[in-house]
C-alpha cells in the first residue's frame, strides 16, 4: 500500500499544478495574446475531478476526512471503538455503491464524448472510477486496522 500511496500523493501534486496552470494558460492567452485557449475551462474542470477523487483516499489514510474526534473523544472508549467500526463499514459500503455506479455508468455510455474537448466518456470518468475503489480499499484497511486492535484509533486531526 505505501508504494501506491505514494504514487497517489505525487498525482495529485501533478494535478494540482495542472489545476492552476491551465487557468493561469486562459488568463494569459486571453490577456496578452488576445487568442483564448479553446477547452480550458473544460480541461480545469477535469483537472479538479481527477484530483478531487484520487487525492481522497490519501486524504482518507492522513486523517483527513470529517471524523468529528471531538464528539467521539466524549464516548467511553468501547463504544467508541464500535463507532468507529460503524464508521468504517458504511464507509466502505459508501464508497462501495459509489463504485459500482461509476462503473455502471461508464459501460452504459462508452460511446459518448464530454461537449468541446471530446474526450471519451470512459477516460472522464477514470478518476471517479479509480478513486472510488481506492477510497473502499483504503477503508477497508483502516477497518481490519480498527477491527484488529481491539481499540478506538487516537485522535489524529491533520489539518494541511
Amino acid at each position: 500500500m505505501g508504494f501506491l500511496r505514494t504514487v497517489v500523493r505525487r498525482a495529485s501534486f501533478v494535478l494540482l499544478a495542472a489545476l492552476v496552470a491551465t487557468p493561469l494558460a486562459q488568463i494569459t492567452m486571453r490577456g496578452v495574446f488576445n487568442v483564448p485557449l479553446a477547452g480550458a475551462e473544460e480541461l480545469a474542470k477535469y483537472f479538479l475531478i481527477c484530483l478531487t477523487f484520487l487525492a481522497a483516499s490519501y486524504v482518507t489514510h492522513q486523517g483527513g476526512q470529517i471524523r468529528m474526534e471531538e464528539f467521539q473523544f466524549l464516548l467511553p472508549p468501547k463504544p467508541r471503538w464500535i463507532l468507529q467500526l460503524a464508521i468504517e463499514v458504511s464507509g466502505v459500503a459508501v464508497f462501495g455503491v459509489l463504485f459500482v455506479a461509476s462503473v455502471v455508468t461508464v459501460t452504459r455510455n462508452l460511446n459518448s464524448v464530454t461537449p468541446v474537448l471530446e474526450i471519451p466518456f470512459l477516460l472522464f470518468f477514470a478518476p471517479l472510477v479509480l478513486g472510488s475503489l481506492l477510497l473502499v480499499v483504503e477503508t477497508l484497511a483502516m477497518l481490519v486496522h480498527t477491527w484488529r486492535t481491539r481499540r478506538p484509533e487516537a485522535k489524529r486531526t491533520v489539518l494541511s
